[in-house]
């Protein structure tokens, strides 16, 4: 039987869209009665009539917003066929109307996951139409609230993901403290295209390391993860330096989607002596040396020179990555940060922090005396309010501190 529909505007309160209905029912006279009670029901109902469960399954589509189903059938096959209908109703409320004033069967035909339970002899149009469309409603609550269910399911999941694939510090030397603070931007993500490790390795070695991939989102995520655990990878496996980076450079060439990704990095390689180290810069911004001490450097901030560096990860074949020698010190702080920190705006204009900007924040704050985590917070904060708002892109900022044992 065609669609057929039934409209009316004899109630103010009739619906204004148009309610997609099939009706399932072989006895002519009931499905009259439907129809009759549609008529009078004052919704604008498109309804498809159907013999049985096969013919119903050809004409049940997308847009059906509700079924009403008969249980006039044999004793033992009522809840069977029901189960059949709720199996292919999909996002379709399911209306139970017959001819049965069965208290008890009308209580499990709800508790199968029916909508609604009516018996034809008490039941005229404006009660049907209240029904189908509180059967609508509750439906949609239904979904909506499997949907949030499953988002939280799904979304504590993702969080126990990225949580577990941060990395945690491999250090033995109790006179080095490692300090970080890691924030995506997107919204309501824990791990971003920014990436870190700090390694010690045998024989007293401390390697470091800060990434920043192009792009924002989960497909950058997962590769600054790949990364993170192939550098990771090689300096325990003993390799350093640009043969490290240039390893890095493929690893990225075969795990990147698209030949327009790419990664700047800075690596350092502290010696076991913990007074001088080796950096490699891979266009990314150069880290901060904190000089601790009562001698005329005491206390100083300085960003270490970038004269020496190569091209970002992924963008010349065959790239070289010159090494720059550094004077630590005594006591000492390195702290390796992603763009995310230094590209926020300073006021109204549009000029940036950049990394000069960055240095003198650091000094005022370690003129406070502020160090470890709280520099760190201090920072992020401080760049923030010059930027008027939060910063929406990755940042990462590692800050790893050396203050021998007094003797």
């Amino acid at each position: 039987m065609s669609a057929t529909s039934y409209q009316t505007n004899a109630l103010s309160h009739a619906v204004e869209d148009r309610i997609d209905l099939l009706l399932i029912d072989d006895d002519p006279s009931d499905v009259f009665l439907v129809e009759k009670m549609l008529a009078d029901s004052g919704l604008d109902i498109a309804m498809t009539v159907a013999e049985g469960l096969d013919a119903a399954r050809r004409r049940l589509t997308r847009r059906t917003q509700c079924i009403i189903v008969d249980l006039s059938a044999p004793e033992a096959d009522r809840l069977a066929g029901l189960r059949e209908v709720l199996a292919m109703s999909g996002r379709a409320a399911v209306i139970v109307l017959t001819g049965l004033d069965d208290t008890q069967l009308g209580v499990r035909a709800v508790a199968l996951g029916a909508e609604d339970y009516l018996v034809k002899q008490e039941v005229d149009g404006p009660l049907l139409a209240r029904a189908i469309r509180y059967a609508i409603e509750r439906k949609h609550a239904e979904e909506t609230e499997r949907r949030l269910v499953e988002a939280r399911i799904l979304g504590r999941e993702n969080a126990r993901l990225e949580r577990g694939l941060l990395p945690v510090p491999i250090i033995d030397d109790p006179t080095l403290r490692h300090d970080a603070r890691y924030r995506p931007g997107r919204r309501r993500a824990l791990l971003g295209g920014d990436f870190y490790d700090t390694v010690q390795t045998e024989g007293g070695a401390v390697h470091m390391m800060i990434g920043d991939v192009s792009g924002h989102g989960p497909d950058e995520a997962a590769l600054g993860v790949q990364l993170r655990m192939a550098w990771r990878t090689l300096v325990l496996a003993g390799h350093t330096g640009e043969q490290l980076l240039g390893t890095l450079d493929t690893v990225l060439g075969h795990e990147r989607r698209s030949e327009e990704i790419f990664t700047t990095l800075c690596m350092i390689t502290i010696a076991p002596s913990m007074r001088t180290a080796r950096m490699h810069l891979a266009g990314h911004p150069a880290p901060l040396l904190f000089r601790e001490g009562d001698g005329p450097d005491g206390r100083q901030v300085n960003a270490l020179p970038e004269y020496a560096h190569g091209p970002a990860l992924g963008l010349v074949p065959g790239a070289e990555w010159p090494t720059t020698e550094i004077d630590l010190g005594e006591s000492w702080g390195l702290m390796l940060y992603t763009d995310g920190l230094i590209e926020g705006r300073i006021g109204a204009g549009s000029a940036r922090l950049g990394t000069d900007g960055l240095v003198g924040l650091a000094r005022r704050a370690r003129a406070r005396g502020t160090a470890g985590r709280a520099l760190i917070d201090d920072l992020v904060t401080e760049v923030e309010h010059l930027n008027g708002d939060a910063l929406t892109d990755d940042l990462a900022v590692v800050l790893l501190s050396r203050r021998p044992a007094e003797v």
